[in-house]
C-alpha cells in the first residue's frame, strides 16, 4: 500500500476549510486505501510568537477533532509530532542538504516576513527553515503521497527536491513523494474575504467557520458571506470569487458540482440558506463525536501514545539510514559495549 502522511498545525481552531479540504478525505479515503499517518505538527506551531499553554490546548483539541472527523486508530496512525524524536533528528540533517535560496523562495515565508517587517518586527529563524522540518515529517516515513491544499504544494515540491538531491549525493535513502488534492473545495476561502484562504490562524472570526462553532453561529457566518455584484448565480472563480466560494462549499457538502448547483438557484439568499444548512449538517457528527471524546480523555491519550510508538518504529530505520549515509558515526549501544568488555581479560 502507498504510505500517506499529512498533518494539522495547532496554531488556531480547526475550520471548515481544514475539514472539507483535507480531514474528510483522510477519514473517508486515505486511512483505508493507504498506510496512513496523521499528525498534529506541534513543532511547527513554535515558528511564531505563541502562548505555550494555548499550543498544548490546541494540540489536544486538534488530535481530538481528527478522531472526531472519523479517523480510526485501528486503520491509521494518529500521533503528535513532538512525541516522535525522529522528526527533529532528520530535520537538521536535511538542513545540511537544503539551500538558503530554496528557503527564501518559499511563498509563505516571504509573505509572513514582509508582514512582520511592515509591523516593525522580525521573524524567527525557524519560520525560514520550517519547510525542511515539513520535508522531514514526510521523508521519515517513506510517504509516497501527501494530501495537501494548494498553499502547501510548494513545500511538498521542496521535499521532493531534497529527497532527490540526498539520494543522488549519499545513496538511495528516501522515497520521493508527490502531492495529492481533493477535486472539490480543496481551498475553502474566507467568507468575508474570498480572495484569502479560510485560515485557522486568522484573527478575523466572521469569515471563518470553526468546526466547534454552534450551529446558529455557523448559519449566521454563511448568511453574512460576501458575494459579488450582479444578481445571476453563476460559477466563475475569477470574476465572482465570493459566489464561487459558496458554490464550492455547497458542492463539497452535497456531493454535487459547483457548475450544476449554480443553475439551480435564482437568488443569493436561497444559495446562502442552503449552504448554511449543508454546513451545519456536515459538521454535526464531528461536533457530537468531539463531545463524546472530550468526556473520555484517557482514550485520546492512549491513541496518541500508541500512535507515537507506531510512528517511531516506522521512522527510526529511515532516519538512522540517513544519518549513516550522510557520514555520521553510528552510536554504540550499551549492550554492545558490555558485550565487548566481557571478552577482555586483564
Amino acid at each position: 500500500m502507498t504510505r500517506v502522511f499529512s498533518g494539522v498545525k495547532p496554531t488556531g481552531h480547526l475550520t471548515l476549510g481544514n475539514y472539507l479540504g483535507a480531514m474528510r478525505r483522510w477519514a473517508a479515503v486515505d486511512q483505508y486505501e493507504a498506510d496512513a499517518l496523521f499528525c498534529v505538527v506541534d513543532l511547527h506551531a513554535l515558528t511564531v510568537e505563541h502562548d505555550p499553554a494555548r499550543v498544548r490546548r490546541l494540540s489536544r483539541q486538534a488530535a481530538t477533532l481528527l478522531l472526531a472527523s472519523g479517523l480510526d486508530p485501528d486503520a491509521c496512525t494518529v500521533f503528535v509530532q513532538s512525541h516522535v524524536d525522529e522528526h527533529a533528528r532528520l530535520s537538521y540533517v536535511l538542513e545540511c542538504v537544503a539551500t538558503d535560496g530554496e528557503m527564501r523562495r518559499m511563498i509563505q515565508y516571504k509573505e509572513k516576513a514582509a508582514r512582520e517587517q511592515r509591523r516593525g518586527g522580525s521573524v524567527r529563524l525557524s519560520l525560514l527553515t520550517y519547510p525542511v522540518l515539513m520535508a522531514a515529517d514526510i521523508l521519515a516515513y517513506g510517504a509516497g503521497e501527501v494530501p495537501v491544499g494548494d498553499d502547501q504544494r510548494q513545500h511538498v515540491e521542496l521535499a521532493r527536491d531534497i529527497a532527490v538531491r540526498f539520494n543522488q549525493r549519499y545513496g538511495h535513502t528516501f522515497v520521493v513523494p508527490r502531492a495529492t488534492r481533493p477535486e472539490v473545495a480543496a481551498r475553502v476561502m474566507n467568507l468575508q474575504d474570498p480572495m484569502s484562504k479560510m485560515g485557522k490562524s486568522d484573527d478575523v472570526g466572521p469569515g471563518i467557520v470553526y468546526l466547534l462553532d454552534e450551529p446558529d453561529v455557523m448559519r449566521k457566518k454563511v448568511m453574512r458571506a460576501v458575494t459579488d455584484s450582479g444578481r445571476e448565480v453563476v460559477y466563475d472563480r475569477e470574476a465572482r470569487p465570493g459566489l464561487a466560494n459558496l458554490l464550492e462549499i455547497l458542492a463539497a457538502c452535497s456531493d454535487g458540482s459547483p457548475e450544476e448547483l449554480a443553475g439551480a438557484y435564482q437568488s443569493y439568499g436561497a444559495l446562502k440558506k442552503d449552504t448554511a444548512e449543508a454546513v451545519v449538517e456536515e459538521l454535526r457528527p464531528v461536533r457530537e463525536r468531539h463531545k463524546e471524546l472530550c468526556a473520555d480523555p484517557r482514550y485520546v491519550e492512549r491513541v496518541l501514545r500508541d500512535g507515537a510508538e507506531r510512528a517511531r518504529g516506522m521512522a527510526r530505520p529511515t532516519v538512522d539510514a540517513a544519518y549513516s549515509a550522510i557520514g555520521l558515526l553510528p552510536a554504540v549501544s550499551e549492550v554492545a559495549v558490555a558485550g565487548a568488555g566481557a571478552g577482555v581479560t586483564v
